[in-house]
């Protein structure tokens, strides 16, 4: 056995075949609720990956997955797994003109998608021709087929041509600026890096088989609830290491916060993951309102990746859930995991990061290491992805070798001390030039949401006359407090901020317009802010 993500798969289920390995709410609406065994999601994956064969896909061509959270969502990515074929995340926010960059962009030739984007998937198909196969979830039309009558067509039994750890999973990553890229992992590479293999928190798996044997012995008996949409890589990711040791997963089908809390309750949840304050922020409101009370007590972890838990809301959730962790972790679709937040970790410090081994903070030019206290780009070495897919271009400008080893280079700007802690101060790509001085925005809305009247924020630089840009404050007010003042900011962030870092302007908005993942959407931010300064 390689180290292959179906493979493996397949061997949990071999000795946990009868543990639950899946449990989906569809909330709001009916209420609707599934449960899977390990043996029961594996048959199911099987009868997808037997119908996509038998629909004329070959190994190695892609399906995208258009798709809200649900059952066919994992069912699906393991069935084309199990069939060689490579599985392609699609994010249904996406309009007509940006699917149709995707499907092409992708190779797509299959498209599994929920009814409710059967609009815009017909409106984008005459001009993605290599997509030849269409699965809808719910009523399908004409020259689609249900997926129901799919699944009931495939077979249940595994019977799949023999597999590699070579064999590839992609991730588009839609990233801050530009079009979507398709980061293309090696599946031995994935499963070191972001999937569980590496250990960030044990032993490194050495073989193979040790998954099973693992998982035979005991397992974690975690109960895992990755609450972001699947379709951002570290959703899908984290439920794929639930499945690895052999935890049960538990799914919603869109973020609803006091839903979250009540299958918290019902199911003894053990371990969330979400995105930053935007998911977490939220929680605290229904934990401290409609939801006071509710038995949050199984909870032992919250952790967050792609946006930091500022702070102070860190801070107001422990009062509420004094003995949960709360693990700032820090990775990429093009890293996995690179390490985690430190405690002391804060708007003082800066966002201090315990990297794994293999991750160094490198010269962006030379990629040779920097001395301590020197500005580096974040990057990656030994398990790393192959490329963009469809961007020779984009590849050499992130991918390079240095003695022999292929490396990663990422778009973070960091520091490190004496101790080998990495600082983290932001993208590159969002670093905001004022007067010669730069100034990262994740560092500014720490400190802007530090404030009591803040409920949310983003930090984007303006074009100015005199500093050549100025930082622009993006702000959500707390619902009932009263609106501050650019003064009254201003004097809040210079106790915590230098005074070149210190907004220029402010603009109030009703709400921060953020990814369904809780990403921030920084062109938004800079176009509000640029508007309002005219």
């Amino acid at each position: 056995m390689e180290y292959n993500l179906a493979d493996l798969f397949e061997s949990v289920v071999d000795v946990a075949a009868d543990r639950e390995a899946l449990v989906y709410v569809d909330h709001p609406g009916t209420g609707t609720e599934r449960r899977l065994t390990y043996a029961q999601l594996d048959a199911a994956a099987n009868r997808i990956g037997h119908h996509l064969l038998e629909s004329g896909i070959r190994p190695g061509e892609h399906v995208g997955l258009h798709l809200y959270n649900g059952v066919e969502y994992l069912q699906t990515a393991l069935g084309c797994l199990k069939a060689r074929i490579v599985p392609v995340n699609v994010n249904y926010r996406y309009v007509e003109d940006e699917l149709v960059y995707l499907y092409r962009d992708a190779d797509l030739v299959g498209l599994v998608f929920d009814a409710e984007f059967t609009e815009r998937v017909a409106a984008a198909l005459p001009q993605a021709p290599a997509l030849r196969h269409l699965v809808c979830v719910g009523p399908a039309g004409e020259g689609v087929t249900a997926f129901a009558d799919a699944e009931a067509a495939g077979s249940p039994e595994r019977g799949f041509p023999d597999r590699s750890g070579d064999d590839q999973f992609i991730i588009y990553t839609g990233g801050t600026t530009g079009m979507p890229k398709g980061v293309m992992w090696r599946q031995e590479d994935l499963f070191f890096s972001g999937l569980g293999g590496g250990a960030p928190t044990g032993e490194p798996v050495k073989r193979p088989e040790e998954l099973a044997e693992r998982v035979a012995a005991g397992g974690s008996g975690i109960t895992f609830f990755p609450t972001p949409p699947l379709m951002h890589g570290t959703s899908t990711l984290t439920a794929f290491i639930g499945f690895n040791f052999g935890q049960r997963v538990v799914l919603h089908r869109k973020f609803v916060p006091e839903e979250v809390l009540r299958t918290i309750a019902k199911e003894k949840v053990n371990a969330i993951s979400l995105v930053g304050d935007a998911m977490l922020r939220p929680l605290i409101d229904a934990l401290e309102g409609p939801m006071k009370g509710t038995d949050c007590s199984s909870v032992f972890s919250v952790s967050s990746s792609g946006a930091i838990m500022s702070d102070t809301v860190r801070g107001q959730f422990r009062a509420l859930l004094p003995n949960a962790m709360l693990l700032n972790n820090f990775g990429s679709s093009e890293s996995g995991f690179n390490g985690t937040a430190t405690e002391d970790s804060g708007p003082e410090r800066g966002f201090r990061i315990r990297v794994n081994s293999r991750t160094k903070v490198v010269d962006p030019v030379t990629f040779g290491p920097i001395a301590p206290g020197e500005v580096g780009r974040v990057a990656q070495h030994g398990h790393v992805p192959l490329g963009y897919y469809n961007d020779p271009v984009k590849t050499a400008e992130t991918f390079f070798e240095r003695d022999g080893e292929r490396w990663v280079l990422l778009g973070d700007m960091a520091t490190v001390d004496e101790n080998g802690v990495v600082v983290v101060l932001g993208r590159g790509s969002q670093c905001i030039n004022t007067g010669g001085e730069k100034v990262y925005p994740e560092e500014v809305e720490q400190a802007l949401k530090s404030h009591p009247d803040v409920y949310d924020a983003l930090v984007a630089g303006v074009p100015d006359v005199t500093w050549g840009n100025h930082v622009a404050a993006v702000v959500q007010v707390r619902t009932g407090a009263p609106h501050p003042s650019l003064e009254e900011i201003q004097t809040h962030c210079r106790t915590r901020l230098a005074g070149y870092k210190i907004p220029r302007q402010l603009v109030i908005a009703d709400t921060i317009r953020r990814s369904p993942s809780g990403k921030a959407d920084y062109r938004w931010a800079r176009e509000v802010a640029a508007a309002e300064s005219r």
